[in-house]
């Protein structure tokens, strides 16, 4: 079999002139190779990308029971990628057109966020105040994200410069560089000034300009956020986890009335369409209860 390899490398270089974002270019580079695995294993052909070798790996991630999300990423990075080889000239088409390449969700399947019930953020809460068991550090983390919504890379970015006391807002840059002010709650507030006051005047990095430290470095890392969410989850018997407490916090604002426009900024999305698609959606219990009052 005829194996020519693919020029990933110069793809991701490709990526990073055009400014993409860190993980974006991670997530386009590996979703290229698994698809250059594919083209290996199965296909003689010396192209790159042709549509008949897009179409075949299509079905086979469908056949493979991929989810209908996950399988759209990749087409999605696949059609970058597409461009990047026909700017090069390695290929002389547009071989995938996403409005037609995509897969459609059917109707009836759409998708349904997993939110926490009210019931476990009361746990969650109640767990927080414990002092026993969680910093101040540790507890500003588990508001922040519950009460701001805030991505766990964007959390971990927050720089003292960023958070203004009056009136209590924190800036927050998201993906693509998009800053965005949300208001911070007086619990938020009070947590975040006894952080401030207490372990971090008294942290070997009181200096960082990072507002969240570690024991280690300036700069506390994602991978401590997950693992601390991980320990609490055995706690209290809740799965935990930083985009779970993004969800649960778009959701409850818009379970508690306020419009989609607004928890969109909130969250930083592109737009509120995007909102709606990830947030908008009841649980199946809301929609059976919903049936059920009439």
């Amino acid at each position: 079999m005829i194996t020519v390899k693919a020029p990933i490398e110069t793809f991701q270089q490709w990526l990073v002139e055009e400014g993409k974002a860190v993980k974006t270019i991670e997530s386009y580079v590996n979703d290229v190779k698994k698809f250059e695995a594919y083209r290996q294993e199965h296909s003689q052909c010396e192209e790159f990308l042709t549509r008949f070798l897009f179409v075949r790996y299509k079905q086979h991630l469908q056949e493979n029971k991929f989810k209908v999300a996950t399988i759209n990423k990749k087409i999605n990075s696949l059609k970058v990628y597409n461009d990047f080889l026909q700017y090069k000239g390695y290929v002389n088409d547009n071989y995938i057109q996403l409005k037609k390449d995509k897969v459609v969700i059917a109707n009836g399947s759409e998708h349904t966020v997993t939110a926490l019930t009210e019931e476990e953020v009361e746990r969650f809460l109640f767990y927080l105040e414990d002092k026993a068991k969680v910093s101040e550090r540790n507890r500003l983390i588990g508001y922040l994200l519950l009460y701001t919504g805030v991505r766990v890379s964007e959390l971990v970015g927050i720089h003292l410069e960023n958070i203004s006391l009056m009136p209590p807002t924190i800036m927050i840059k998201g993906k693509r560089g998009k800053i965005r002010e949300i208001s911070l709650r007086q619990d938020v507030l009070t947590y975040l000034k006894e952080y401030l006051q207490g372990e971090r005047e008294k942290s070997s990095f009181s200096n960082s300009p990072y507002l969240l430290v570690s024991q280690r470095g300036e700069k506390l890392h994602r991978d401590a956020v997950w693992n601390w969410l991980s320990h609490v989850s055995k706690e209290i018997k809740i799965h935990l986890h930083p985009h779970l407490l993004r969800h649960s916090f778009a959701t409850r604002l818009l379970r508690k009335g306020v419009d989609i426009t607004t928890v969109s900024k909130l969250t930083g999305h592109a737009s509120v369409n995007m909102t709606a698609k990830y947030y908008i959606q009841t649980s199946r219990e809301e929609k059976l209860a919903a049936v059920e009052r009439l």
